[in-house]
């Protein structure tokens, strides 16, 4: 008894602290939405003849009918892809800011190559979904590789290789695999039998929404329920530690990276597959950088990603209907979800939430 004495008293501390880091980071993402909220009032009045009705609109606009709330959860969708990619990359300590360019070129690849297999059914619908989260895959393992040989940074590469990754898709869109047909800068639609099932009619909400769960259970159970997982992480905790350890943390950092893009490519098939059905000239247009920014505020757990996806759509979505049904104008939305990128970002919020003794 008196052995296990110890033990117990160190568990009960354990609790107590993760307990306390708990309420910190709940108190400061509810102070972050607190002053984001403020903002989006003070916004309203200031700019706005009506700010009941533009207030209403925004914050009870994408939950009137089905046709609002369909549209606002298949918005989410791309972003739930992008927030999982960032955070296996932010458990390895590796950042990736490409994820524009990753969710257009998965897009376009996986457009054209749908194209190409329309013959075998649905196997050619998943090879070629499958392609283009290789494609996006790639482009970010080549971060993680030039990380590894030259320790050049992440950050700075995945944005470079983004921006070069958009501009040659957009060329391949209005060039070579421009559709004739229509007026619009796109690409050809894909089979019809390759669309997913629509859900929640009228709105654009498909199947898609089930991937996306699927796929944040699957991260999931990666990072905290496998052996590589569990590698990866603590090559992000302690790379020294790791590497006592036996871990091959090059190959942990290679493999985030890949992971990282593979499912903004997925982010982006699913948005042809379930939305779009081709690839238009810019369409991801801020889904990376939304995409971030949801990891962010789901601070790198996969659990935390669906809420975190459906709050920013939820801004955007409140923000075009106000703007039909009122005198504001969408960028109001932008305002918002740059002052959320702003707070979820500041270390010296979050530190002082850090500091806080609830306990005493």
């Amino acid at each position: 008894m008196d052995r296990e004495a110890p033990n117990n008293v160190s568990l009960k501390l354990k609790l107590k602290k993760n307990l306390e880091n708990y309420m910190a980071a709940s108190g400061g993402m509810a102070l972050i939405l607190v002053i984001s909220f403020a903002v989006l009032i003070i916004l309203a009045f200031l700019l706005s003849k009506t700010p009941g009705r533009t207030l209403n609109y925004f914050f009870l606009g994408p939950l009137r009918n089905v046709y609002y709330f369909g549209n606002m959860l298949n918005s989410a969708i791309p972003l739930i892809f992008g927030g999982l990619g960032v955070c296996i990359a932010m458990q390895a300590n590796c950042f990736n800011l490409g994820g524009e360019g990753q969710i257009y070129a998965g897009a376009f690849v996986t457009t054209i190559t749908a194209l190409a297999l329309a013959p075998l059914g649905i196997p050619g619908a998943a090879l070629a979904l499958a392609a283009g989260a290789a494609v996006s895959g790639l482009a970010a393992g080549i971060s993680g590789f030039l990380k590894i040989r030259w320790n050049t940074s992440e950050l700075i590469t995945t944005f470079l290789l983004s921006n070069a990754l958009v501009l040659i898709t957009s060329y391949f869109i209005t060039g070579p695999f421009l559709d004739p047909a229509t007026n619009l800068q796109s690409t050809r639609k894909i089979p019809g039998a390759f669309y997913l099932p629509q859900i929640l009619l009228p709105s654009n909400l498909s199947a898609a929404l089930f991937f996306a769960v699927m796929a944040v259970i699957l991260v999931y159970l990666f990072l905290y329920r496998s052996r590589r997982g569990y590698e990866l992480r603590m090559s992000g905790l302690n790379k020294v530690f790791a590497q006592y350890g036996g871990i091959n943390t090059s190959g942990k950092i290679l493999l985030a990276m890949f992971l990282s893009g593979l499912l903004y490519g997925l982010g982006g098939g699913m948005a042809v597959y379930g939305t779009y059905y081709s690839t238009m000239k810019e369409f991801s247009s801020g889904m990376g950088w939304n995409g971030l920014a949801v990891a962010l505020i789901a601070r790198n757990r996969p659990q935390a990603v669906i809420p975190a996806a459906v709050f920013f759509a939820w801004i955007g979505s409140g923000a075009r209907i106000a703007m039909q049904f009122s005198d504001i104008t969408f960028e109001i939305a932008s305002i918002v979800q740059s002052v959320v990128f702003f707070l979820v970002t500041s270390t010296v919020l979050l530190d002082l939430f850090k500091k806080q003794r609830i306990f005493g």
